[in-house]
């Protein structure tokens, strides 16, 4: 099959410093990952709020009166470029702070970034908690979507570069459990507060918890070997691996060759981000800017924002709309525990396949249900019945994605660069998600009442093409060391041509 498994004979293979599972470890990637809890809290309130009437009332007056015009057609009735400004603006604040992240990383290394990120993101949440106009409202989610793209940089190579090569997927899919975590609180707080005058300012409020939990975390682990060997405090990043690694192991040829590929690096005439469109850099390109526009085209994000706008469009009430989101959200968090006890077993490309084909038979299969049961208008009523099928199709459909697409859109960019150009490429995968996530964000609601039904189609087309894409030109890196990733690419049937030959300049 294209792209199969390959066993690394690198330098790092060759060490024998896969390294072990350490309290110390486990403490410092759960650390670490919590940076994902602002961004799942942040999707998951976003949607939540949107469909609050006090705060329709006082932001969004005209969307309020749509919303209650029985008249209405159900696709339609929240459909306002605003209210979508008002989710979308996050991202467009994530993709620059992501790319300013870059060289930050570099600088002051993967925690501190991440530090700056959550005390950001804590800044915006106290703005839009006391928002007075909608103006404070976009500021507020600037300063969060800056926290965003600062947190989201930084955590996936920090988790990288700190687990052991065996079990990396495990440790990376971590992130991916504290955003599916950080939606379903915000849900559940959202239900909680849906019936009050002031519980959107509450639920907008709340997110300085979950920024604080992180931040304050975050001071007390080290940083990672390779960024303070990168920032040449190389006494400190022995320390740092004797702590991960464990008292016990002899990490000098693990230090050895952190050393040794940051001088080669340095030594590099061209900077990462010219580095980077270098042809033996190819796939690393290729994937950076696919994998997370392909992960956006799945739909999850867009189905997480408007959950409960979905949901309540299509017939349920306000609550069924917050419980139906709840639910969807559990499945999800629920399938990413499935993901972390079998990505490292089965690999990535197992994963991505099945939940691939998973994804889009739903999609296929919520489009004839809305048909049949709402006509091709959307001026029926749906039953309750097909409520919930449509739910249980919407949940299996976020078991798909929480194990394929969720975790593993973080884990393998992150696992995939050389030293050179990491954050660069972490950067440049980052800035693609939000800018993906920017424009169909922006643009979903009008999708949705002008396409109706062929929106969920639209996501089925593109879950077949990435599908594909995978299967093609994916190449599995279970289990081999991040400096023996080269013999990957090497080994593979289409980026061979592009790498082959060059392990000396890759290892760079």
């Amino acid at each position: 099959m294209a792209g199969g498994g390959f066993v690394a004979n690198g330098p790092a293979a060759a060490s024998g410093f896969n390294g072990k599972i350490t309290l110390s470890v486990v403490i410092t990637c759960f650390v670490a990952a919590s940076s994902g809890l602002i961004f799942g809290y942040d999707i998951g309130i976003s949607g939540g709020v949107t469909t609050m009437a006090p705060f329709l009332k006082k932001f969004f007056p005209e969307v309020f009166r749509k919303a209650s015009e029985a008249k209405t057609n159900m696709y339609c009735q929240f459909d306002s470029q605003v209210l979508t400004a008002f989710t979308s603006s996050l991202y467009i604040a994530g993709l620059a702070s992501s790319l300013v992240a870059s060289r930050l990383t570099a600088a002051v290394g993967r925690k501190n970034t991440m530090v700056l990120g959550g005390c950001t993101f804590l800044a915006g949440a106290a703005i839009n908690g006391g928002a007075a106009n909608i103006a404070m409202l976009l500021l507020g989610r600037i300063s969060l979507g800056l926290g965003v793209g600062f947190t989201t940089q930084a955590t996936p190579v920090y988790l990288s570069e700190v687990a052991p090569p065996k079990w990396r997927g495990a440790f990376s899919t971590g992130l991916q459990f504290f955003i599916g975590t950080g939606v379903v609180a915000a849900n559940c707080i959202n239900f909680g507060m849906a019936k009050h005058s002031w519980g959107w300012r509450f639920s907008l409020g709340l997110a300085v918890v979950p920024a604080a939990i992180m931040t304050t975390g975050t001071l007390f682990i080290s940083d990672t070997p390779s960024s303070l060997v990168e920032r040449g405090k190389v006494e400190q990043a022995r320390q740092s691996l004797i702590k991960v690694r464990g008292i016990n192991s002899n990490v000098d040829a693990e230090l050895a060759d952190l050393i040794k590929f940051n001088e080669m690096a340095k030594d590099a005439d061209k900077k990462p981000f010219l580095a980077i469109f270098e042809k033996q850099y190819r796939p690393h390109l290729v994937m950076s800017i696919a994998i997370p526009f392909f992960q956006q085209l799945t739909g999850i994000n867009i189905i997480a924002f408007y959950a409960p706008v979905i949901f309540q469009s299509i017939g349920f009430g306000s609550d069924s709309a917050l419980i139906a989101a709840i639910v969807l959200g559990l499945v999800n968090l629920g399938s990413i525990l499935v993901s972390t006890g079998m990505v490292d077993r089965h690999g990535r490309r197992f994963l991505f396949l099945i939940g691939g084909i998973q994804m889009f038979i739903c999609q296929i299969a919520v489009t004839i249900v809305l048909v049949v049961t709402t006509g091709v208008s959307g001026t029926k009523q749906i039953s309750k019945g097909c409520g919930i099928l449509l739910l249980v199709l919407m949940c299996i459909y976020a078991a798909g994605f929480g194990w394929s697409w969720g975790p593993l859109s973080w884990l393998v960019p992150s696992e995939i660069f050389p030293m050179k150009i990491r954050p660069t490429g972490q950067s440049i995968n980052v800035a693609v998600n939000f800018a993906t996530t920017f424009v169909l964000s922006q643009t979903f609601l009008t999708m949705l009442c002008h396409f109706k039904f062929g929106t969920f189609l639209f996501y089925a087309g593109w879950i077949a093409v990435m599908t594909t894409f995978v299967m093609l030109f994916l190449p599995e890196t279970k289990g081999i060391p991040l400096d023996s990733m080269y013999a990957v690419w090497e080994g593979h049937w289409y980026w061979g041509r592009f790498v082959r030959g060059s392990c000396s300049e890759i290892l760079a």
